[in-house]
């Protein structure tokens, strides 16, 4: 760098060792300041580069968001499947839905049933008549007075051919017994909701402590190659393998912990009237209870199925329905008995009718007011236009459909027997041979460790021996889940067994 030369009004020059001493000393300068800024920016770097080795851990945090309802300080709920299915059964707005219909149609039989006896009822009138006279002249034929009074008890009774073969309370109690097993199909079906999603929490719990396991082994292993690296036993490619096999734990252990929160929230919902994520579900996957005979099972799904109770009633209510519209062809005989007063005096006695209006003398005629009267109503159907023909041939058809839905689920239920049943058979069976697998991948994995700090295997063979450890693990959690889901599914067909 050249420094400035001062300009003076007479231009005058500096002399030559002058100008080179004045060149030196700026150049001087220059490297100095040059100098300091490379160390400026060095020092800079330096900090820089330390930060971000500490902002970049070498294992990050996963935070996952989790419900305010809940989080306090209370202990965890501890729940059972039992609990659990109890809880869903409270809060479940389909099967709530299910039992509110049967018990409106437990009422309906009731009423069916009252319906069938005589009905009494009570009636008071005062009927009140303008007129200028008070005697019965007969503009007041209908009245018989200017004041007439009734106070009546009423027993009415309908006679007809759907009471005498109590069409209507046979139907009531057929409509009763399909909701119950409406109610039945619902309760089953909720059992098998909430069983995946209780083994789901409880599969992804032990997914979590096996993907926690799997990364203390790959740390450990990694641990393992930096250090035989650095007593030249072990090649860097090892480090490099175990490095990249770290970070694929670290991975798997975070999408883990991200299934079973997830789990958790689906159990939450179904189980809480309030979103809640505090308890704990009970492992007992290993407590599976064994699977029965088929012949034991097959008898249980004719005896307790609730979809064939079901398709049973609907025909069941269809006959009685083609009954009660053949029975609507026949006459009907209605029957009203009435017993009170029907005076022009609100009284027990009174004077003779249409004599006087006015309170009687002490002295006149008196006759009893009270009395009664029956009176019959026979209908007969002679014409309409084809109502009640059209009707029956409605209830026919529904009939009909009936019959064929009855079958239809016959086979049905068959064919889900079998399903469900071999479904369960195979799964129960794998459970086994998964179990014997998990435990040879445990010890195939501890013999490769071995080996491979003997310097007999190599890094890939640990890796591949860890990897196999957490698959057959994770298969044999999924497989005893299976099971217990296949045995809910079974039961559905079959009942509780």
């Amino acid at each position: 760098m050249q420094p400035r030369r001062a300009l003076t009004s007479n231009r005058r020059r500096r002399s030559a060792p002058t100008e080179i001493l004045a060149t030196a000393s700026g150049i001087r300068r220059a490297l100095a300041l040059a100098g300091l800024v490379l160390l400026g920016v060095g020092s800079l770097r330096a900090q820089a580069s330390a930060g971000a080795q500490e902002a970049v851990p070498d294992q990050p945090v996963l935070r996952l968001a989790e419900p305010s309802e809940g989080s306090g300080t209370a202990p965890p709920i501890t729940i059972t499947l039992q609990d659990a299915l109890e809880r869903a059964r409270k809060n479940n707005p389909e099967y709530l839905s299910a039992v509110t219909d049967a018990r409106n149609a437990h009422e309906d039989r009731l009423q069916a049933r009252a319906s069938l006896l005589p009905s009494v009822n009570t009636t008071t009138q005062e009927l009140l008549t303008t007129g200028g006279s008070v005697l019965p002249t007969g503009r007041f034929v209908t009245n018989d007075g200017v004041h007439v009074y009734r106070a009546w008890g009423v027993f009415h009774e309908d006679l007809n051919p759907n009471l005498f073969a109590l069409t209507g309370y046979r139907k009531a109690s057929a409509a009763e017994a399909l909701a119950q097993a409406k109610v039945e199909i619902a309760r089953r079906g909720l059992t098998v909701t909430v069983t995946q999603n209780y083994y789901a929490l409880v599969v992804g719990q032990r997914r979590y402590a096996t993907a926690q396991q799997s990364l203390e082994q790959a740390n450990q292993f990694l641990k393992t190659t930096r250090e035989r690296e650095q007593g030249g036993e072990a090649a860097h490619s090892d480090v490099i393998k175990a490095q990249l096999q770290a970070a694929q734990q670290q991975q798997a252990f975070q999408e883990a912990q991200l299934a079973m929160e997830s789990a958790r929230l689906n159990l939450a919902v179904l189980l809480f009237p309030a979103l809640n994520e505090n308890f704990t579900a009970v492992d007992d996957l290993d407590q599976a209870p064994p699977l029965p005979p088929f012949e034991d099972a097959r008898a249980l799904a004719v005896r307790a199925n609730p979809d064939l109770k079901v398709a049973l009633e609907s025909e069941r209510l269809s006959d009685l329905e083609v009954s009660a519209a053949r029975n609507s062809f026949l006459p009907s005989l209605s029957i009203d008995t009435d017993y009170g007063i029907e005076s022009n005096f609100f009284a027990l006695r009174g004077p003779v009718a249409g004599v006087s209006d006015q309170p009687p003398p002490k002295n006149s005629l008196q006759q009893n007011n009270l009395g009664q009267f029956t009176s019959f109503n026979l209908q007969l159907p002679i014409w309409d236009w084809g109502i009640l023909r059209s009707k029956l041939h409605q209830a026919e058809w529904r009939r009909q459909q009936a019959r064929l839905e009855l079958t239809a689920a016959q086979r049905r239920i068959a064919g889900s027997l079998c399903s469900s049943y071999n479904e369960a058979a195979v799964a129960r069976s794998e459970v086994d041979l998964l179990r014997q697998s998990a435990n040879l991948a445990a010890e195939s994995s501890r013999l490769t460790t071995l080996r491979y700090q003997a310097g007999e295997a190599n890094a890939l063979e640990v890796v591949d021996a860890q990897n196999s450890l957490t698959q057959s693990r994770n298969a044999y959690d999924d497989g005893q889940a299976r099971y217990r889901v296949a045995l809910a599914t079974l039961q559905t067909v079959t009942g509780a067994f």
